[in-house]
């Protein structure tokens, strides 16, 4: 439900934290977007994900991941402690809610780059949140961005092409559109960092509950 209360930057206080989800196709550039936002000092925390598969070398437990059992995880989605979550190759992935609510508490903005099937399930939970996707120029931008990935066959290029459509039909539940053109990333993060100063000056901002 939307909060009637007025900004607080009116009693010169700081504004609410945003809950900011960036989602899109795959091959986009989601991961470059969210890295030049990082080497450009964006100040949001950015929410790690918890994991039941064990533990890689190198990998630290709350920095890569939180690192929990098939058990734990499994008591976790019963007592409704994750924002979203999904079976992948046979591991538990999702995102805590303990996590997000911790770094709303502290006033920092919190993003996630999710897909746009987990999108949906977290604008069912916080529907305050602010919906970002990220959209290629074309989809033959999108084909040749991925042709230049050389991780997928002509057929996978194909099929990752048909799930872009069926994503772009989508769109209806974000609320901003931001075109990541090829070789112009950071006028991609400019719009991003447009959106969230904007929806920081709202008269009546969003106020984020989980």
């Amino acid at each position: 439900m939307t909060d009637v209360t007025q900004n607080p930057i009116l009693e010169g206080q700081a504004p609410y934290p945003l809950l900011v989800v960036i989602s899109g196709p795959s091959g986009v550039g989601k991961d470059s977007v969210l890295m030049r936002m990082r080497e450009l000092g964006f100040p949001f925390h950015f929410v790690v994900t918890a994991n039941s598969r064990p533990q890689r070398p190198g990998e630290i437990d709350g920095y890569d991941y939180h690192f929990v059992s098939h058990d734990r995880f499994e008591e976790m989605i019963a007592q409704e402690e994750l924002l979203e979550w999904a079976l992948v190759y046979g591991h538990y992935r999702g995102i805590p809610k303990s996590e997000v609510r911790q770094a709303i508490a502290s006033g920092r903005d919190v993003i996630l780059r999710i897909n746009v099937d987990g999108a949906a399930t977290i604008k069912r939970m916080a529907p305050e949140a602010i919906f970002i996707f990220i959209a290629p120029g074309s989809l033959d931008e999108l084909r040749h961005r991925l042709s230049l990935r050389r991780t997928e066959t002509p057929e996978e290029i194909e099929r990752r092409l048909a799930l872009a459509r069926h994503e772009l039909a989508q769109l209806s539940l974000f609320d901003y559109v931001v075109i990541n053109h090829e070789d112009r990333l950071d006028e991609a993060v400019g719009q991003i960092r447009a959106i969230i100063i904007a929806e920081k000056q709202r008269v009546y901002p969003r106020r984020i509950t989980l």
